[in-house]
């Protein structure tokens, strides 16, 4: 992996934090509203670890693909990701 680890981490650490307590108010009975809520937030933050690692994986593999000719297979890679983040 290209990404920068400590910033990765750092963001599953708090979807890892947000996910338990978003554990915590399912087992208290807490209002939809509120853990819908609190769901999106999650969603958000491995949002942001993957663009850290996707964003990392085009600078640096995209990028030394080019000189090794297998950009094709690189960006074909970007493409079906691209795809499954749009389903």
């Amino acid at each position: 992996m290209k990404a920068d680890p400590t910033k990765v981490k750092r963001q599953l650490s708090i979807a890892k934090g947000q996910i338990e307590g978003i554990q915590k108010m399912v087992d208290d009975d807490a209002y939809c509203i509120d853990i819908s809520n609190q769901l999106m937030a999650a969603i958000a933050v491995l949002k942001k670890a993957n663009e850290i690692v996707l964003l990392a994986h085009i600078k640096h593999c995209v990028h030394d693909a080019c000189c090794e000719n297998e950009l094709d297979e690189k960006l074909s890679e970007v493409g079906a990701l691209l795809h499954r983040m749009g389903e």
